[in-house]
């Protein structure tokens, strides 16, 4: 099963970073979020990745191409003109880089790599969003549902603590940064059926907006609860937020 991933947003309320690259191209630790995404996915036995491409997709590109040799150890003989590697570091994945526009919305760029799909059921995600959620359940939930679109439904940590009030100004009850208070929302994580692609118009469709309000309204979206880890790279805050966990050692996300 393919993993397709939406790399290709301006990411403008990240502006300290992405006036140079694209939003996935942000690191944590000494990876883009685009490498942790991928090996969330690898380490599920999915290896075969189609990276939708937009702004600054030539980093991206440029990332990939050039990623044997700054991984690898490696011995260069200058007179004899020859390169020796000593270690091989590539990961076992299979990348196919897709420029999908710079201008173009999410649904467009899912529409435009149909023809590297074809009649097979895929995975989607964002490029900017880290899990720890079960992958090879969320397609065994797809499948035993049987409709055309599963999406991971999570509940985001709030931004602010959460105080409870008693008499008058009294706080009964306080607690940091609460998970969202029964609140589900779209964390991306999907499993789709080829069909979902005739739900897309073209370029300007979000795939958030019409299509999946028509897949829902006609009963084929389903939704995955996932209850533990899950964040957006939204902001440089959110960036050195997921940062700190990284350096911490216990990354909830580091399955691999």
């Amino acid at each position: 099963m393919k993993v397709v991933i939406l790399a290709g947003g301006l990411g403008t309320r990240f502006r300290e970073e992405t006036i140079t690259k694209p939003k996935p191209m942000i690191a944590i630790g000494e990876k883009p979020i685009l490498w942790h995404i991928m090996k969330i996915y690898s380490s599920y036995g999915y290896n075969e990745f189609i990276i939708c491409l937009g702004y600054k997709g030539h980093v991206i590109k440029d990332f990939f191409a050039d990623y044997y040799m700054k991984e690898a150890d490696m011995t260069i003989d200058l007179q004899g003109h020859s390169t020796h590697y000593l270690t091989s570091p590539a990961e076992s994945w299979q990348i196919t880089l897709v420029h999908t526009g710079d201008e173009t919305m999410t649904g467009g760029r899912i529409k435009r790599i149909q023809k590297y799909i074809g009649d097979e059921p895929f995975l989607l995600t964002y490029g900017d969003g880290l899990t720890n959620v079960n992958i090879p359940q969320v397609v065994k939930f797809h499948q035993d549902h049987g409709k055309f679109a599963t999406l991971t439904a999570v509940q985001p940590t709030a931004r602010f603590g959460s105080l409870v009030f008693g008499k008058g100004n009294e706080i009964t009850k306080f607690q940091e940064k609460p998970r969202g208070e029964g609140g589900w929302v779209n964390g991306g994580f999907f499993v789709l059926q080829p069909q979902v692609f005739d739900y897309i118009e073209g370029d300007p469709i979000h795939f958030e907006k019409e299509p999946l309000e028509q897949l829902a309204a006609s009963g084929q979206l389903h939704a995955y609860k996932h209850d533990d880890f899950w964040y957006a790279m939204d902001t440089l805050r959110d960036q050195q937020h997921l940062q700190k966990i990284w350096e911490s050692g216990h990354a909830p996300w580091k399955i691999w």
